[in-house]
């Protein structure tokens, strides 16, 4: 049915412009003569007229003027036009010159042609934009049945009147959308902002009431519905702000995503979601160099390990926008690896994406993906990240985040993968846990890679802290808490944490992949690190609850190997500026590969036997920093 619209429509325009582009050259002959033709020009228009029309529509058609949709005709379509009318123009004064050096034709013709061209055709799309606009207030009739569409009017009793906070680009976007469309059901009753200079003014008709601080009074008084934050610019303390403010109304609140959380960077009504944690932490927009992360993605053969993980599946999302030729889903969890795999099928067609049911800590099943899809890039971001689990069962760690990052580590130098980026965590920093203790360990072989001038790989580190919304994370168990009536459970009322968005760390990690030449630590910067009960207390107002009225928060103490504060940064590691603001190097200390392949040969043996003791003692040895935590004590 859409097709046969498309298609009626685009003859309707076509007929149309072919009717106004003949008009327009024989009004064009009648202004230049004063309405009074002579005879001679009479006859040659029988000619001119059919091949001048002619050439107007094709030069239109490949201005794309018949494949916009009416409703949003926009100043971008109208210098389409204008370029088309001033290159058909042209064509045909080079033609009359050629042919008759304007003994029949007077150059005011061609000028008059010109502007009524320009003026007849934008009019007739921007009269179209205009009826349809007009009409987004009304509704179809779904008793017609012959194909064309009426409309009765439906008034706004079943729209939700809506506020805008934010008066910029992103507001009169969203607002242009909801105006234009038919499906939207809200009302736009005006804008709030804070900067003074908007106030009074008007966007596409609508007021800029006043400030957030006033949402209160204006909710009253228009009877708002519902409250829509567009602001992507805004801070972590100015979204607390303004959601405190919508908040006191009682008023369902929404906002969009940021740049970063969008594959496509495109905002619509359609991403519109209610306020999240997220949203309240502020963090910036990525400037990612996509050139630099293009050359070594566009084409390729990428392999992920942990692919359906929160982490590795973002960065198989991300790194689907640089348009590799191939995407290696390597996962042992069938339920997350089928919903990723579906997921990029649909939203990327047009790139090969195959999802291996394999284990990192399989040589064998590892070989054959390497032999069958040959990556050239290869992000590890397979890992076992729970750290009270790891504390009860060290040998899962060692087997998966040691023994696992080594086969995958030896089996890229084979197939000569050109570069190899491992994800690890600021838990490996001096750590006090198993699940640290294996990660830097991780981190150390890998960073050995290159120091033995055996291999061309580029092999380099990626460290950040907690990502919001990750499995395990802190904000998915508020929210179950929350759901249940609390408690929130808090460990420890000093604790924090470092904190970034699942888009924003693995952009970071795909720009690193970029900037490394090898043997690198890059650090991301976490920005300040927060207090998980500060967490909870936002959390608890974001759910429209009150602390210690609708909701408790309850200090459990610390976990085992859990420790108050997590570094980025340990001894023997200098900070490198790098030409990106967001991520800084760490030049590590040199190690001995063969004493290092011992080691894990041993602590193999160990996990194997399922002994937790010499795993320890053994993680203390090569890790001099690591310290187990005495909670760990069994």
């Amino acid at each position: 049915m859409t097709s046969k619209i498309l298609h009626r429509n685009f003859f309707i325009l076509l007929i149309s412009d072919t009717l106004i582009a003949a008009g327009c050259i024989y009004l064009a002959f009648l202004l230049r003569h004063n309405f009074d033709l002579p005879p001679e020009t009479e006859g040659m228009l029988v000619r001119f007229i059919p091949a001048a029309t002619l050439l107007k529509i094709v030069i239109l058609y490949f201005y794309n003027a018949y494949q916009g949709m009416w409703r949003y005709f926009s100043i971008n379509d109208f210098l389409n036009i204008v370029k088309a009318a001033s290159l058909s123009s042209l064509i045909l004064i080079a033609v009359v010159l050629f042919a008759h050096r304007f003994t029949s034709v007077s150059r005011a013709v061609f000028i008059i042609d010109w502007v009524l061209t320009v003026v007849f055709i934008s009019s007739l799309r921007l009269s179209i934009r205009l009826i349809l606009s007009l009409a987004g207030s009304y509704s179809r009739d779904p008793h017609m049945q012959n194909g064309f569409s009426f409309f009765h009017r439906n008034g706004n009793n079943d729209k939700k009147n809506l506020v805008i906070i934010g008066a910029g680009n992103l507001g009169e976007r969203i607002f242009r959308e909801i105006n234009d469309s038919f499906h939207y059901r809200y009302n736009v009753v005006g804008f709030l902002d804070d900067d003074e200079s908007k106030i009074g003014r008007q966007i596409h008709g609508k007021p800029v009431l006043g400030k957030t601080s006033d949402l209160h009074s204006f909710a009253e008084k228009l009877d708002i519905h519902e409250i829509l934050i567009a602001i992507p610019s805004a801070t972590g303390p100015q979204m607390r702000s303004i959601v405190e403010d919508a908040k006191r109304t009682g008023i369902s609140t929404k906002t969009l995503p940021s740049m970063g959380e969008l594959i496509d960077g495109k905002v619509t009504v359609k991403a519109l979601r209610d306020v999240a944690y997220r949203d309240l932490l502020g963090r910036e927009v990525i400037r990612l160099d996509e050139e630099k992360i293009g050359e070594y993605l566009e084409g390729e053969s990428v392999l992920v390990t942990g692919a359906g993980g929160s982490i590795g599946s973002e960065l198989c999302r991300q790194i689907c926008r640089f348009n590799p030729a191939k995407i290696v889903l390597f996962e042992r969890a069938e339920s997350p690896l089928y919903e990723i795999e579906i997921e990029l099928k649909r939203n990327f067609p047009h790139i090969k994406v195959e999802a291996l049911l394999a284990d990192i800590r399989d040589r064998r099943q590892l070989l054959l993906a390497f032999q069958n899809h040959f990556p050239i890039v290869v992000f590890h971001a397979a890992a076992y990240k729970h750290v009270p689990m790891m504390e009860l069962q060290p040998w899962k760690a060692v087997r998966n985040n040691i023994v696992g990052t080594r086969n995958v580590v030896e089996i890229s130098k084979i197939y000569s993968v050109v570069r190899f980026v491992f994800v690890s965590t600021d838990k490996a920093v001096r750590p006090t846990n198993i699940m640290g203790a294996t990660k830097r360990a991780a981190e150390i072989f890998v960073q050995s890679q290159n120091g033995d001038g055996a291999t061309a790989t580029r092999f380099m580190i990626v460290r950040f802290g907690n990502v919001v919304g990750s499995v395990g994370s802190v904000v998915p168990l508020f929210k179950k808490q929350i759901e249940k009536g609390g408690p929130l459970t808090v460990t420890h009322p000093e604790m924090t944490r470092y904190f970034m968005m699942i888009p924003e760390a693995c952009q970071l990690i795909l720009q690193t992949g970029a900037m490394g030449r090898g043997g690198e630590i890059f650090i991301l910067d976490m920005g300040t690190p927060i207090k998980i009960d500060d967490m909870a207390k936002d959390l608890i107002r974001l759910s429209g609850l009150e602390l210690g009225r609708d909701i408790e928060i309850e200090y459990i103490g610390l976990r085992p190997g859990e420790k108050l504060h997590e570094e980025l940064i340990t001894e023997g590691e200098g900070i490198i500026p790098t030409s990106h603001e967001k991520i800084m190097v760490l030049k590590g200390a040199n190690c001995d590969t063969q004493m290092l392949n011992t080691s894990f040969d041993e602590l193999r043996e160990y996990a194997y036997n399922q002994d937790a003791e010499a795993i320890r003692k053994k993680l203390q040895e090569m890790i001099p920093e690591y310290e187990p935590s005495p909670f760990n004590k069994n």
